[in-house]
């Protein structure tokens, strides 16, 4: 088919169109928006203008459409004929669908039946498999309920509350079935309720055994640091003696250092689980303040009752008991405080212990404002000082506790004192001042050793006859208990020098009690000779025993013995001892002069004799036995310096008794006879003295003689027996011969010698010219001795 050539249109050519309808059919060609033209149009009010070119347009575009047409109407008529060809293939195309439609719809029905079961076996397998998911989680949480029922059965209740906290958190929000989810809800609270009431319920038996076991704990923290105290003792002890040996030399010391620690916490067996249970359960329940709170009010309650002593229970017997307790209960506090995790804190129980510190203090001045036997206050001092000791390694601070115990040393002191004078007193009372025989090694082991009295090393034979009487023995005893008590008190105390504190208490009892007490004896108007010499003896082994005294202190102290032996370091009451030794040698001169007084009555001699006596007086004989007997009574206990001293006194005594007796009012007249008679009872006494001098060894260690102390006597003796004794106003032969003697006795005594008259002027024959010449050289002298005075 041909084609036929396409005419122009007026569109194509622009010819017969308007510019407002070009541009309308400009913008339908392009497929523009026309609504800006159909708004312009409505705008400017000529809507009907432009409806006019749109019909003028459609009037076009049909022309146009025709006009196409016909160019190609061969080619639809080619498009028909294919189209019926197309539906032709159509018919049977759908008869052959409709055939398969319906075999497909045969064999569809039976499985469209089997789908619909499979979805609904589907659905019921979900729905199954929810169920089981269901039941898992409500197993799950019931199995938690039952294992949370079995640990509350078990009481394990953390991990019920672990259980309970599980349930609530990850699964309680989760349980599909209401009712078990409701049950569950309803109780978590009373299954926390009951939780808290069951520990609280053990807490509250804690509470009570707790306040039964602590006196037994501080009784036992107390007996450790009594243990500690006696080891450190030892190993003090031991090292002193390393070091005495060290010093002296007298072997090598082998050193050890011995360990011996104990676990407190192994010892003090405190069960504290229920503390800890209680605290954490509440912890975990987020109530932890309400149980700090709780602990501490109970606990306090606790300690306010400890504070009650007994008023029908002497202090002596309740106060370990009352220490113990507190000791107790504040070891537990600290075992709360170091492990409880937070439970109490420092600064409570700081406030707990200066309360009770307070409280003990105030019972401790109490108690011992009351107290008035040195041994009690000791035994409550010992324990004080144990329980500060005890507690000061729990970190509690005890410095008002010891200062109290400082503060009442004075007292106790002077308790101490007053019963240790009623025990010398009872000492010195019951002693018969006699020398003491000891027949055993152990007597003297006891009695001499133990003191270090002995004046050898060397072990002596038995019997032995010590120098002094039974007394002093028991009085050491006495001043070493005393030390003993005395530095037991002082020690582990306050801050303070033991030993000087010590040794000036040791000072006032050896002074104002040992001395006062012996002084006491010495004046006692039935204190004899014998009892004088033995007083002063003892006074004498006391003085000595004084370097023991110290060394006791400075052993005792822990002071090495060479600070001890320092000169600066001796006790003064050393002194005051010498001292009394003076006053006991005086006391015994003035009863030994007392007695050769008795025995130089001068009763026998014949003042006025005519011919001398051949022998010495009946009187010198006794003086001589009493004074012989009286050297060598000395001689066993008193130190030769003593005896000396003794001695001497009495031949002073004596030879100013011989020239009292010529200056006696009672004698009138003396003749030379008489003075002769005088003169062998002075050579008498004179060679006893020489023999006495040599015999007893104070030759040895005195540079003068005892024969001195007869001076006076012999110088007046030998004045009288004199050829020449004018010449006793010559100063040089005077200065020679009769230094001991004093002008006006000498003139008494001379105006008294008067020879018989028939003696110096009797028969002429028989008359002595020697006599004379004395007899006119003794009238010069009397005559030069009135002019002197």
């Amino acid at each position: 088919m041909q084609a036929k050539p396409k005419r122009r249109t007026a569109a194509e050519n622009g010819e017969g169109i308007g510019g407002d309808e070009l541009v309308l059919f400009t913008s339908i060609g392009n497929g523009e928006d026309l609504g800006p033209l159909v708004r312009h149009a409505f705008e400017v009010g000529k809507p009907e203008t432009l409806l006019h070119q749109l019909k003028n347009v459609v009037r076009k575009k049909e022309v146009e459409i025709e006009d196409l047409c016909k160019l190609h109407y061969e080619d639809f008529i080619v498009a028909v004929d294919e189209l019926r060809g197309v539906l032709v293939n159509a018919d049977e195309l759908k008869n052959a669908l409709q055939s398969e439609n319906f075999r497909l719809q045969e064999v569809g029905s039976s499985l469209l039946l089997k789908l619909e079961e499979l979805l609904e076996s589907y659905s019921i397998k979900k729905n199954v498999a929810e169920a089981i998911q269901m039941s898992k989680v409500c197993v799950h949480v019931v199995n938690l309920c039952v294992k949370c029922n079995q640990h509350i059965s078990e009481c394990k209740f953390y991990p019920a509350l672990k259980t309970l906290d599980i349930i609530e958190k990850d699964y309680l929000q989760n349980v599909p079935v209401k009712s078990l989810k409701k049950v569950i809800e309803q109780q978590i609270p009373d299954i926390k309720s009951y939780i808290e009431k069951k520990v609280c319920n053990e807490f509250n038996d804690w509470l009570v055994h707790i306040r039964s076991t602590a006196r037994e704990i501080g009784q036992l923290a107390i007996g450790q640091a009594a243990s500690a105290r006696q080891r450190d003792e030892e190993m003090r002890v031991r090292q002193r003696e390393a070091e005495e040996q060290s010093r002296s030399g007298l072997g090598d010391c082998v050193y050890s250092l011995d360990i011996d620690e104990l676990d407190e916490d192994s010892v003090l067996k405190l069960d504290l689980t229920p503390v800890y249970r209680a605290h954490h359960i509440h912890k975990c329940l987020g109530i932890q303040d309400q149980f700090r709170e709780y602990y501490y009010k109970n606990r306090l309650l606790q300690l306010n009752s400890d504070w009650e002593i007994s008023s029908t229970q002497p202090f002596l017997e309740s106060h370990q008991t009352f220490f113990a307790q507190i000791a107790g209960y504040f070891i537990v506090e600290d075992r709360v405080l170091r492990t409880a995790g937070g439970l109490l804190s420092a600064s409570q129980v700081e406030t707990i212990w200066d309360t009770a510190l307070a409280k003990m203090t105030s019972v401790l001045v109490e108690n011992f404002s009351r107290i008035d036997t040195a041994s009690h206050l000791l035994l409550i001092k010992d324990y004080v000082t144990l329980l500060g000791a005890t507690l000061r390694r729990y970190g509690y601070q005890v410095t008002p506790l010891l200062e109290v115990l400082d503060n009442s040393r004075d007292k106790y002191h002077q308790l101490l004192l007053e019963e240790c004078q009623k025990q010398i007193i009872d000492v010195l009372g019951n002693d018969t001042y006699e020398q003491m025989v000891m027949r055993k090694e152990y007597e003297y082991k006891m009695n001499v050793l133990s003191f270090h009295l002995q004046t050898s090393d060397i072990m002596p034979a038995f019997p032995y006859i010590a120098p002094f009487s039974t007394s002093v023995p028991d009085v050491c005893r006495i001043v070493r208990s005393f030390i003993e008590d005395s530095v037991s008190y002082l020690s582990y105390g306050g801050h303070m020098n033991v030993y000087d504190v010590s040794r000036k208490y040791l000072d006032k009892l050896l002074i104002d009690v040992l001395n006062e007490a012996l002084l006491k004896t010495i004046y006692s108007s039935t204190t004899g000779v014998s009892q004088a010499m033995q007083i002063a003896a003892n006074l004498s082994v006391l003085e000595r025993a004084c370097e023991f005294f110290l060394r006791q202190v400075a052993q005792l102290c822990g002071i090495p013995a060479c600070l001890a032996e320092r000169p600066h370091s001796s006790l003064t009451a050393r002194a005051v001892l010498k001292t009394s030794q003076e006053a006991a040698y005086h006391a015994l001169l003035n009863l030994v002069n007392s007695k050769v007084s008795d025995f130089m009555a001068l009763s026998d001699v014949n003042w006025t004799a005519e011919e001398a006596p051949q022998s010495a007086h009946e009187y010198m004989n006794e003086v001589i036995i009493y004074l012989d007997t009286l050297v060598s009574t000395s001689q066993q206990i008193l130190p030769l310096d003593a005896l000396f001293k003794v001695a001497s006194g009495a031949l002073d005594h004596a030879s100013n008794l011989i020239v009292a007796a010529f200056l006696n009012d009672n004698v009138k007249r003396f003749s030379v006879s008489a003075v002769m008679g005088i003169d062998n009872d002075l050579k008498l006494l004179e060679h006893f003295t020489d023999e006495k001098f040599h015999g007893t060894g104070l030759s040895e260690m005195q540079e003068g003689s005892l024969k001195d102390c007869l001076m006076e006597a012999r110088q007046l003796v030998n004045l009288l027996l004199s050829n020449q004794p004018e010449n006793f106003m010559n100063p040089v032969i005077r200065e020679r011969n009769y230094n001991a003697l004093d002008y006006k006795k000498v003139a008494s005594i001379c105006e008294k010698f008067k020879d018989s008259p028939d003696r110096l002027f009797g028969s002429l024959s028989s008359r002595n010219t020697k006599q004379t010449a004395r007899k006119k050289s003794m009238d010069m002298l009397k005559k030069r001795l009135r002019d002197f005075n």
